[in-house]
């Protein structure tokens, strides 16, 4: 999620109100963040009515653990990022019936209009990912996008890539550093 700082600024005071049950924080929490989550759900998961529920439950969980958010940890908008990730992964661990789907279909998955996810594809953050994902040797950068948009673990795209289980986290630790440098400028 690509915040200004006032913005960010906004996201913890909303979280902190949260943590103590104010629901017209959650709320505004919820307005200000859930086509962006939306959109990452869709994304992941390929099916609309999935995302909506994946969604719905995490946003009962970002309702039950605000109190365990931390500033000093990572941003509002990253922990909120990484919890809604983490279920849709879950989900996708679950339903395990299409863990060899190519997650580069995801990008050819025809756009419904301008709903969530196509804004938050639109995001400034969304096109300096594509743009350093880009600059990645194309076996590492399938291995990070199969690791994050399908949730498999580093044994099934080792498996997958037909290399030792070490040269698969090599290449994704990194690919996950060279992202980092990528970003950072």
């Amino acid at each position: 999620m690509n915040h200004t700082s006032t913005e960010t600024d906004t996201l913890e005071q909303l979280l902190s109100r949260t943590a103590m049950h104010d629901r017209a924080a959650f709320a505004e929490l919820y307005r200000q963040t859930s086509p962006h989550l939306f959109g990452l759900c869709v994304r992941m998961l390929r099916d609309r009515g999935e995302a909506e529920e994946v969604l719905q439950e995490a946003f009962i969980a970002i309702w039950r653990r605000a109190d365990g958010y931390n500033p000093a940890l990572a941003s509002a908008g990253t922990w909120l990022t990484t919890l809604v990730r983490n279920r849709a992964i879950d989900r996708l661990r679950q339903r395990r019936t299409d863990t060899h789907a190519d997650p580069l279909e995801l990008e050819r998955l025809p756009d419904e209009g301008r709903g969530p996810a196509a804004h938050a594809e639109a995001s400034e953050d969304y096109r300096r990912l594509e743009r350093c994902l880009g600059q990645l040797d194309p076996k590492h950068s399938r291995s990070v996008r199969e690791a994050f948009f399908t949730g498999a673990t580093y044994k099934e795209l080792a498996m997958r890539c037909q290399v030792p289980l070490a040269t698969m986290k090599s290449w994704i630790r990194r690919a996950l550093l060279q992202l980092r440098t990528c970003l950072e400028t």
